[in-house]
């Protein structure tokens, strides 16, 4: 029986193993992230430590893994994944998180998640849409880490106006009350799972959330971090 292989998304050449999703000469040529905090991943050159910014009003979570700045091609497989019908690029976007995560993991000593958790639609949404992307990216990640993950732990309350068109304090506002969080985490290890961080502002209302339920350690994930900001 011939199997089909499967190509490279970005140069189309055939891959040895499917899974891969990305060739190893396109994984060389993928942008890398400058210097940046490696508790909020924006740009900065001060080493371990948490950056200015965070020193003088740290964010709700302890850290944060992005597979690639929000740029090309890494930003295009994203678009493509979430808005042009492809969901079968959540194997290769998930893999590139899990290389960035094991890189910190074993510089950093990051905690393992117990539980992870995916940033969630509201149902108008995903009906619209027909899957969240998120959680698409949260299934092979949770079993490759070897922890739990829980699709309806989060729910989003309220359909919101979509964030690309708001200004960092209007997303604030636009994301007020529109999360509940239906399981007790108190003292888990959990990792937040989000396709793109810009301004923090999704995964800033959820993370207060997580602390008040007293997590023990939450961490960001993400497949692109815009780094300006």
């Amino acid at each position: 029986m011939l199997t089909i292989a499967g190509r490279c998304w970005l140069c189309q050449c055939p891959l040895h193993l499917t899974i891969q999703g990305i060739c190893s000469l396109c994984m060389k040529h993928l942008p890398v992230a400058p210097p940046h905090c490696l508790r909020c991943g924006l740009p900065s050159r001060g080493g371990e430590a948490d950056c200015g910014r965070c020193l003088l009003k740290p964010p709700p979570w302890d850290a944060m893994i992005f597979a690639s700045p929000y740029e090309m091609p890494v930003s295009g497989l994203v678009l493509r994944f979430k808005f042009s019908g492809q969901p079968e690029l959540d194997t290769a976007l998930a893999r590139l998180l899990l290389l960035r995560w094991l890189e910190r993991y074993r510089r950093r000593n990051l905690p393992r998640p117990d539980v992870l958790l995916s940033v969630p639609l509201h149902q108008k949404r995903y009906f619209s849409r027909g899957y969240n992307q998120s959680e698409l990216l949260a299934k092979p990640l949770a079993r490759w880490l070897h922890c739990e993950y829980l699709p309806d732990a989060l729910s989003r309350d309220r359909q919101t106006t979509s964030q690309q068109s708001l200004t960092e304090r209007e997303r604030k506002w636009n994301l007020r009350k529109a999360f509940t969080c239906h399981i007790n985490l108190r003292d888990k290890h959990v990792m937040l799972l989000d396709d793109v961080v810009t301004t923090g502002s999704t995964v800033r209302e959820i993370s207060k959330i997580l602390r008040n339920q007293g997590v023990a350690s939450l961490q960001i994930a993400c497949i692109c971090r815009t780094l300006q900001t």
